[in-house]
């Protein structure tokens, strides 16, 4: 049967908490997350949660680049199925335009997200592997309940649950990706072999890129490259290319970037 998987976030951002329990960060929804190979105290580099899965790495600098020259721009997507991961960074030549960018763009809505535009941090040990693979979840959770789960751990970046792309019904898999992984250790000492309520069986949390999840992965990689998918990969986004002057038109009242660049000055 073929499967796929939903990546959502909630329209307004995780939920953040300034006290996550004994042993665990402070934590706060304006913190900045990682950025790739960034240098300390950036002020150009800017990570941009909570982008529809359709949207293109060509049509985010479309939309950043009207607000300013852009150095470098890039969508981040799973390694095995080429599918966006709801979020990309974008770094501008001048500091001036990356706090005019978090100023203007932080908080638009786009389809059924609301973006958040912040400022990256420096890549380190401690916020990279924080993503987590979850299996033995009711089939009756939600997306959002699985966030407001993990959520007491820490701050999610993202979260997505496998489902059957014909009826629907959930895999009972999912995945969380927490900002640090000091709150990934911390979800997995607090939820590894617990019954969620709704749960007849304990689930089991570990590490997404643990050995054991090859075979997961070989499935889904599969499933993707399967000629009968309903589910578009990453060669079936290029016709159902996201329509961002359509969104700008209904947010802004324009229709075209160069139009939101001038209202934008």
């Amino acid at each position: 049967m073929v499967i796929a998987a939903m990546e959502t976030q909630l329209s307004n951002g995780p939920s953040c908490t300034s006290n996550n329990g004994p042993n665990s960060v402070s934590n706060n929804c304006s913190s900045p997350v990682e950025m790739p190979n960034g240098t300390e105290d950036s002020k150009t580099n800017l990570i941009v949660n909570y982008l529809p899965q359709n949207m293109t790495q060509e049509e985010l600098k479309s939309l950043f680049g009207s607000i300013g020259e852009i150095e470098s721009c890039k969508l981040v997507r799973d390694k095995i199925t080429g599918q966006s991961l709801g979020y990309g960074f974008v770094n501008y030549v001048e500091p001036k335009d990356a706090e005019k960018a978090i100023n203007t763009l932080n908080g638009l809505r786009l389809q059924t997200k609301t973006i958040k535009v912040s400022f990256a941090r420096p890549s380190s040990a401690s916020i990279r592997d924080a993503n987590l693979y979850v299996s033995g979840l009711p089939k009756t959770m939600t997306q959002k309940e699985l966030e407001q789960l993990f959520s007491q751990y820490g701050r999610i970046i993202t979260s997505r649950i496998l489902v059957d792309q014909v009826t629907g019904v959930s895999r009972g898999v999912g995945f969380i990706r927490f900002d640090r992984r000091v709150e990934a250790e911390e979800a997995i000492k607090g939820l590894n072999g617990q019954k969620p309520p709704g749960a007849t069986e304990p689930i089991t949390v570990k590490f997404a890129n643990n050995p054991s999840q090859k075979s997961s992965q070989a499935l889904l990689s599969h499933l993707y490259q399967s000629p009968n998918r309903r589910y578009p990969g990453p060669l079936a986004q290029q016709a159902q290319r996201f329509r961002l002057d359509n969104l700008l038109n209904m947010a802004y009242g324009v229709k075209r970037y160069v139009h939101l660049s001038c209202c934008l000055l």
